[in-house]
């Protein structure tokens, strides 16, 4: 590309950070990449190209068009004309003349060219996807933006509008020269990030599902604060330690070493079983979200499944299914492991596409009390 381009594309990244939006490095080389994919003579185009790479939130989206038209229409203190009239260096193609176009366009721009491309893969199944599209699904879900929501504990911290009394400080600030003038001291309930426990079935029908599903994992446990994850296919693996590394393709070559049942049958009650007993009383603290990712295909015993997914539901704050095939048209949960989990699960929500993975952050992210 032009060096033009480039450093304009750097000032945008640079503007949509001090909005307070996450652009990465390697979004912003996205962005420049994507400029070369599209016809820089359209001005819907160029936006949504940019934008499905730099909006990853909703709520980015006013401050993305008000830097968007500033830096391409000239706002701000800058020539209106200074971006249309610009001269290429002899020899050079002159820089393309941006059209203006109505907010309208701009809103549905996001079926057109790159901003499409990429939105249909973001819908489409993972099974479905080749492995050049599977690796472009793997970037999405690694670059989407987490807001986890705090939840309150039970221990009280001093607060001036707080909602509970606090004697001990009051009385201690009563003995002094203004003890005639009783100042009620008042606490609030302290609040941290919920912890979050991920389960991943890895057994031979849930592989191409389990593979991106880590790479989620290993996005959440390096945006959250507690995240512990797990795998389980005849029996259940701890893999927190291996998805710490912080490139996520070593991380998840450490987990293939680590797991020895990937792609083996599925025993979805021993290995609940195997949680509640050994890692239930270490990691039920602060009421944790509990994620559980497999399509139910189980063959265990489906009472031991039962009795063992309610203990788990007592011992975290919601249990999570997520399930590959509950997005497909006509989807039942016929099979004896659905069954048998169904009456312990608080949501049962697919997770088949990068479209699916955004639902099940943004239920996260709502989770409160």
């Amino acid at each position: 590309m032009r060096a033009g381009p480039v450093s304009e594309i750097a000032a945008f990244a640079q503007a949509l950070r001090r909005r307070g939006m996450t652009v990465t490095p390697e979004q912003a080389s996205d962005m420049a990449e994507a400029l070369t994919l599209v016809d820089l003579s359209k001005r819907s185009e160029v936006y949504a190209a940019l934008r499905c790479l730099a909006v990853t939130d909703p709520g980015h989206r006013v401050p993305y068009d008000e830097e968007f038209r500033r830096l391409f229409d000239g706002r701000g203190g800058r020539d209106p004309d200074e971006g249309n009239e610009r001269r290429a260096a002899p020899g050079a193609a002159a820089a393309p003349v941006l059209e203006t176009i109505s907010e309208e366009e701009l809103e549905g721009a996001s079926a057109e060219t790159g901003a499409s491309a990429l939105e249909n893969a973001a819908r489409r199944d993972f099974a479905e996807l080749d492995d050049a599209q599977l690796a472009e699904a793997k970037r999405l879900v690694m670059t989407m933006l987490w807001q986890p929501s705090d939840a309150r504990t039970r221990r009280w911290a001093p607060e001036s509008r707080g909602r509970r009394p606090d004697m001990r400080r009051t009385l201690h600030s009563a003995v002094g020269p203004e003890g005639d003038l009783l100042r009620v001291e008042m606490l609030r309930r302290r609040v941290k990030q919920r912890p979050l426990i991920v389960i991943t079935d890895v057994s031979g029908s849930m592989e191409r599902y389990a593979d991106v599903f880590l790479v989620f994992a290993h996005a959440a446990l390096h945006r959250l604060r507690h995240v512990e994850a797990f795998t389980f296919s005849t029996r259940l693996t701890r893999i927190t330690d291996e998805l710490r590394r912080r490139d996520t393709r070593a991380s998840l070559a450490e987990v293939s070493r680590s797991v020895a049942d990937w792609a083996a049958g599925t025993k979805i009650g021993e290995a609940i079983a195997e949680w509640n007993k050994t890692w239930s009383r270490r990691m039920s603290r602060g009421g944790p979200t509990a994620l559980v990712l497999s399509d139910g295909w189980d063959c265990g015993d489906p009472d031991l499944l039962s009795s063992e997914m309610a203990r788990l539901s007592r011992s975290v704050h919601r249990v999570i299914w997520l399930n590959p095939l509950a997005g497909r048209a006509g989807y039942e949960p016929t099979t004896r492991g659905m069954r048998a989990v169904l009456p312990h699960i608080d949501h049962l929500l697919p997770a088949a596409s990068v479209r699916d993975l955004r639902g099940v952050v943004r239920l996260l992210e709502s989770i409160r009390e």
